[in-house]
């Protein structure tokens, strides 16, 4: 599971443990037993952010073959004035205009290529 976490008019990006210095993306993870992709998500970003979310709407489904997974991806929202306390996991994390956000070419970046499509359409 993975979110894009609106704050206002930007977007949080995290950088992973053990990831490279300018490496970001979405906040993800996996689902526990008896959960939800809802509650699941909304889960990891209480952890790995401090927040609390709500989800706003599904993204979509994409296969990420390089880790034989399937990302389930959700557009949720945080408070404008959240504070942001990273999670154990998470190395840095930094706020993105949505106007400057731009899809990578892996992994959750076509959750983030279509989210903004629809973004911008709206």
């Amino acid at each position: 599971i993975a979110a894009i976490v609106e704050r206002g008019e930007e977007v949080v990006l995290v950088r992973n443990v053990g990831w490279p210095d300018t490496w970001y993306g979405l906040v993800s993870g996996f689902l526990e037993k008896g959960e939800s992709p809802e509650e699941g998500i909304v889960r990891e970003i209480e952890e790995e952010l401090g927040v609390t979310a709500e989800v706003v709407s599904l993204v979509g489904a994409y296969g990420f073959a390089q880790m034989n997974q399937v990302i389930i991806a959700y557009h949720t929202r945080i408070a404008e004035d959240a504070e942001l306390v990273l999670g154990d996991e998470l190395a840095d994390s930094k706020l993105v205009a949505t106007a400057k956000l731009k899809p990578w070419p892996f992994g959750t970046g076509a959750a983030v290529r279509d989210w903004l499509a629809a973004y911008r359409d709206a």
